[in-house]
């Protein structure tokens, strides 16, 4: 399957299946007029019915997992406004700016070691009125980070710094936009320090031999990255924030800087990255994000994906709120840059700000919060910019001026810190060295868990909830042959939690409309990989593991998010985008401290308690691709599973996080997984269990 890494699988876990001659489809319902409930088969059904590649895959409940999770986000949101509604004294106030602070490094975790800058200037650009140093700094050892340094001429020094970090463009701090705010606070007196991001500008992670990414600058290689550092616990929002922290840390060493007043501004994903260093730092005199804040529940509700770095774990189920990265720098001055025509809401921007305003009311700096809408689109446009510079001017008075400088903005080249303008050149280390390194170090250290053990490790970082004893579930209106192995399917929806279903499909030689009969303690569950539905109809394993045991009751599973509840959300087509819909409830779980691969385990842990509930005490469960990772869990913790096929599992999260170019989604990584466990440590418990691996 296109959407699957396979690497060899270790020969001691890995029986492998002989492939078998396909199946062929046998009694097939007969087209035409039904009785009782069925309902009426039209010519076109019947075309389709006699040609089922023409089949679309079923999908019933395309908003399922969309609206579970508003409500979720809702609900969270509901008791943090209900505990800062009632603030009503400076000392309330003052212990919520410590209560956010707390939580913040919760998210965030500790920081690393401060080790040597070893930083080097590697150009100058004399200009009329101030001079740009290009600089290279190590914010980790051997991971350099490239920046312009902006130095006012003719002025006594020290003045006011400034850090400024950049949004999601392709040339990173020589993008127009920046350039322009750094050159324009530098011509009204401040030092600016600007630095490139990670996967931007001369930083890039995945260059090839041209220099140009092969993943996609930006976005692409944050989520690359930063997808991946989750197996090891990192967070690619804390790296980007350490890169940050560390820059401050060069400026400071600058004897132009005055400490006194040192900011920070950046637009969209530099807005992230200010907003997320007010939480983190607490030497910032000012801060000015612009075109990010709002509120998590309105880019949720709004269906708008945010990558990686801008998605905290654990901030959700902390009670955090973009606001409250600002609060934790309370009381001093920050400037909130909106645009009312911006895709980030602006009502989730004002509401941020009207809560603000009260904790710095009740803190008695009130005048130390602002809110500036721009009216055009996203970006940080002139109106921002000037906004920030009146921002910035009236805390440090500086300049009185109030409108932009006449700028002069460089060629790409003439800022590059680089002979070629990349990192790889100068043998920087990159973010998946760190990952793979660190994945090492953890199957080094990490104890061998038995069985007991590993069970109760796999429950609480999976964060597996409580399953009803006898799920409650719906009965599906019969449709027409979708041509599966068998004449006859009907699909229950199995409740796993309040507004959550699993699809199960139970095939059967002869009609049925009604709950599933009292039969034998043996069935077949298979969890798939994206569509029940289809891969009943396509896939030759499935005919295969069904015509084995024709005597055995046969059900397929669709957990949430896959198949009959795929999403339609986060964009048109989007499912299998990097940035589309699966990731996008992968990345909310993971603020809500519920790893989606948990959740789709609990779904078929709630399914095989229903399959209990009528006498199926045996279960054969088979998974195929993305569905091996509940499945496999699910096996562990069930005792009703008592044989397991997977078809194409993933070997080991070791194999993702030590493989620089990968396939697997998001929605199948569980956080710190290995510094607990790997997958390898739960085939080998199920062994017990008759573990059959399929690699094809």
């Amino acid at each position: 399957m296109k959407n699957q890494s396979r690497p060899d699988l270790p020969h001691s876990l890995a029986p492998l299946l002989s492939r078998r001659k396909m199946l062929g489809i046998s009694g097939l319902a007969s087209l035409g007029l039904t009785l009782g409930h069925e309902p009426f088969v039209s010519l076109a059904q019947a075309a389709e019915t006699r040609n089922p590649a023409k089949l679309a895959p079923l999908n019933r409940f395309p908003r399922m997992v969309q609206e579970f999770f508003v409500n979720e986000v809702r609900r969270i949101e509901s008791a943090s406004h209900a505990a800062k509604a009632n603030l009503a004294t400076s000392a309330q106030a003052q212990a919520h700016v410590r209560s956010v602070r707390n939580r913040i490094r919760e998210c965030f975790g500790p920081d690393p070691e401060k080790t040597p800058l070893n930083a080097k200037t590697t150009g100058t650009v004399e200009r009329d009125t101030y001079r740009i140093e290009n600089i290279v700094f190590e914010s980790r050892p051997g991971f350099l980070v490239t920046g312009n340094l902006y130095l006012p001429k003719g002025r006594a020094f020290p003045l006011p710094g400034v850090i400024g970090v950049c949004g999601h463009s392709v040339t990173g701090k020589a993008e127009p936009a920046y350039q322009s705010f750094s050159q324009g606070l530098t011509r009204m007196g401040y030092v600016v320090f600007i630095i490139d991001p990670i996967g931007q500008g001369e930083r890039l992670q995945y260059p090839g031999p041209d220099l140009k990414s092969r993943i996609g600058v930006g976005v692409r290689e944050h989520l690359h990255a930063g997808n991946q550092q989750f197996l090891v616990g990192e967070f690619i929002g804390a790296w980007r924030a350490w890169d940050g922290i560390r820059a401050l840390d060069y400026l400071l060493t600058r004897p132009e800087v005055d400490p006194k007043h040192i900011g920070v501004t950046g637009n969209s994903g530099g807005g992230t990255l200010t907003t997320w260093l007010c939480g983190l730092d607490s030497r910032w005199t000012m801060a000015a994000p612009s075109c990010f804040v709002t509120t998590f529940r309105r880019n949720l509700e709004n269906e708008l994906p945010a990558d990686t770095e801008q998605c905290p774990p654990r901030a959700l189920a902390l009670g955090l709120d973009h606001e409250d990265f600002l609060a934790a720098l309370a009381p001093k001055p920050i400037l909130i840059l909106g645009k009312e025509k911006d895709y980030f809401d602006a009502r989730g921007t004002e509401d941020a700000f009207a809560r603000l305003k009260k904790l710095y009311y009740l803190l008695g700096d009130e005048e130390n919060i602002g809110l500036f809408q721009g009216p055009t689109h996203h970006g940080y446009t002139l109106e921002n910019r000037e906004a920030m510079y009146r921002w910035f001017n009236r805390i440090t008075g500086i300049s009185e001026a109030r409108t932009e400088p006449e700028l002069t903005l460089e060629d790409e080249k003439t800022l590059w810190c680089t002979p070629q303008g990349q990192v790889s050149e100068l043998k920087s280390r990159t973010v998946f060295s760190f990952t793979a390194a660190e994945s090492v170090r953890l199957r080094r250290v990490r104890p061998v868990l038995n069985s007991q053990d590993l069970l109760a490790t796999a429950i609480r970082v999976l964060r597996i909830g409580s399953i009803a004893e006898t799920p409650d579930y719906r009965i599906l209106r019969t449709l027409p042959s979708r041509a599966y192995p068998r004449p006859h399917a009907t699909t229950y929806a199995v409740a796993t939690e309040p507004g959550i279903y699993s699809l199960v499909i139970r095939l059967s030689d002869e009609r049925h409309h009604s709950r599933p009969p009292q039969s034998g303690p043996e069935a077949q569950l298979y969890i798939a990989h994206q569509s029940s539905d289809a891969e009943l109809r396509e896939d030759p394993f499935l005919r295969t593991l069904i015509g084995d045991s024709p005597e055995k009751e046969f059900f397929a599973c669709d957990v949430r998010g896959i198949g009959e509840s795929r999403p339609d959300t986060a964009g048109q087509n989007s499912f299998l985008d990097p940035y589309g819909s699966d990731y996008f409830y992968a990345i909310h779980s993971m603020m809500l401290d519920r790893p989606y691969a948990g959740q789709r385990t609990l779904d078929v842990l709630a399914v095989l308690k229903w399959l209990a509930s009528f006498g199926h005490s045996k279960v054969h469960l088979a998974a195929s691709g993305w569905g091996c990772v509940p499945a496999t869990f699910a096996a562990l913790l069930s005792p009703s599973v008592t044989r397991v096929t997977l078809k194409n599992p993933l070997p080991s999260y070791a194999n993702l996080a030590e493989s620089e170019l990968y396939e697997w989604p998001l929605s199948s990584f569980i956080p710190n997984i290995l510094a607990n466990f790997d997958l390898p440590d739960c085939y080998e418990i199920l062994r017990s269990k008759h573990l059959q691996l399929i690699q094809e």
